[in-house]
């Protein structure tokens, strides 16, 4: 029997409108589509004129979900994976599954589409390399870990935030990067979408005045100075971790995490550090 084909559907970040011909053949022809919320995804299909079966797949039953939909796939039947908007396994569910599906020799189709990330870099007028941290971390240990590589890459840093805590990550950021540039990017392509750019400094000042809601889409421009600028930082953190007991083979692993900079390059900078 010929198995079925799994695919990857984005859907609309706001306007309803943003959704491709191919996107919507494709969930007018599968015999079933795993989404986030149900009735979220009915309102888009209801919009399009489409019924189809939906069965529930989001980020808490993500992996009891995955045999019932490998056994949907076995039977040779297609199934289309979509999230509340955007393009599904960007933070979002989908990335159990998908490697499931992979691992077992299933078709697996991704279709382009709508994702606020890019639409926000191409917006901002931002240019050059960028890393994509997805929703910043919350535990307080992993999100001092991000502002230190935010505060040494020379990449573009593009994150998500929600509304209730834009204001504390901006203000931590503008502890030790006040003027540096960024752009904040909500509800985009929805009636209110808005681009603030400016230094955080100045980001900041606006968002105290009126607080953002929506969805958020944080962009922070790479450092401009040389990484030999930032050696002192490096130094003062690996002596912090020798005098908590690191080893130096602990601390190139540490600084590797924390900078996203080569094992090579940071030995040569900490060699003399003992």
């Amino acid at each position: 029997m010929k198995r079925g084909t799994l695919y990857i559907v984005p859907t609309p970040i706001g306007n309803l409108a943003d959704f491709t011909i191919r996107a919507r053949e494709v969930l007018a022809s599968v015999d079933m589509i795993a989404c986030e919320d149900t009735r979220h995804t009915k309102k888009l299909l209801n919009y399009y004129k489409i019924k189809k079966p939906l069965i529930s797949y989001e980020k808490f039953s993500e992996a009891s979900r995955v045999n019932e939909i490998m056994g949907m796939l076995e039977k040779g039947q297609d199934v289309a994976l979509v999230s509340d908007s955007g393009t599904p396994a960007i933070s979002d569910p989908g990335t159990i599954l998908i490697s499931r599906v992979r691992s077992e020799g299933i078709r697996v189709e991704a279709l382009p589409g709508p994702c606020a990330f890019i639409t926000a870099i191409c917006a901002s007028g931002f240019d050059g390399p960028f890393r994509f941290i997805g929703f910043f971390p919350r535990q307080k240990g992993l999100a001092k870990k991000e502002f230190l590589k935010i505060s040494l890459s020379q990449e573009m840093s593009v994150f998500y935030e929600s509304p209730a805590r834009i204001l504390k990550t901006l203000q931590s950021l503008s502890e030790t990067l006040s003027e540096r540039e960024i752009c904040i990017a909500r509800e985009i392509s929805k009636i209110h979408e808005e681009y603030i750019i400016g230094s955080v400094h100045e980001v900041l000042a606006v968002i105290n005045r009126t607080p953002p809601r929506g969805e958020i889409v944080v962009l922070v421009k790479g450092s401009s100075q040389r990484l030999d600028v930032d050696e002192d930082l490096l130094r003062q953190r690996a002596k912090k971790l020798i005098e908590s007991g690191y080893t130096k083979k602990d601390i190139l692993r540490v600084l590797t995490e924390e900078t996203l900079l080569s094992r090579n390059v940071l030995y040569r900078m900490l060699i003399d550090i003992s």
